[in-house]
């Protein structure tokens, strides 16, 4: 078992409504996640549960040194284990309902892609809003939201809300296929264009 693992799965362990995933994303799932980050300009790109970092690391390839990098941990180890990691990703350790405060603190304007490694489906029905709140009033019109859900929760009634949510604020979803190669199998959520 990797460090990383050890670590997610302790973390987990702890607070599994909170972190909601036992082991790291595999790197394909993060270059699914991350397909949207523009591959030129000065993006202003703002991830929400980086845990261990999978989709940071990706992130960073593809920004290779442009823009802005926010990252929003809530959990104190992996936000401290993120700085020390990514020297260059702004780490923030707060809630991720607090976004549009913490760009304003920043003097940053809209983020222009919103990369989302939150449990959504282990999520309350007021806790989905909120957050997919706080995500769609930092995003201009031309924005990109991805998330990601595992095959599993596919029948549960909060990934069946939170679907329906995105579908509520966002005027175009789309579903990419399957990463089979990622414990458990997962798929992509791509969202443009939210409603205000």
């Amino acid at each position: 078992m990797s460090n990383d693992t050890a670590l997610f799965l302790g973390q987990f362990l702890r607070s599994p409504g909170k972190i909601g995933a036992v082991a790291p994303s595999s790197r394909r799932l993060a270059a699914a996640v991350c397909a949207p980050i523009p591959e030129r300009g000065e993006p202003i790109v703002v991830e929400l549960g980086p845990g261990t970092g999978s989709f940071t690391a990706e992130i960073q390839r593809r920004l290779d040194g442009r823009g802005h990098h926010l990252a929003v941990e809530l959990n104190e180890p992996l936000a401290k284990l993120l700085a020390e990691r990514y020297p260059a990703v702004d780490v923030a350790q707060a809630d991720a309902a607090q976004l549009d405060d913490l760009l304003g603190q920043r003097g940053l304007g809209q983020a222009d892609v919103v990369v989302s490694g939150l449990p959504w489906a282990a999520f309350p029905d007021g806790l989905q809003r909120e957050l997919l709140s706080a995500v769609t009033s930092v995003m201009g019109v031309g924005a990109a939201f991805t998330t990601f859900s595992y095959m599993h929760a596919i029948p549960l009634s909060s990934a069946r809300r939170f679907r329906a949510l995105l579908a509520e604020r966002f005027e175009e979803v789309v579903p990419g296929r399957t990463v089979w190669r990622n414990m458990p199998p997962a798929f992509v959520f791509h969202a443009r264009r939210p409603r205000p």
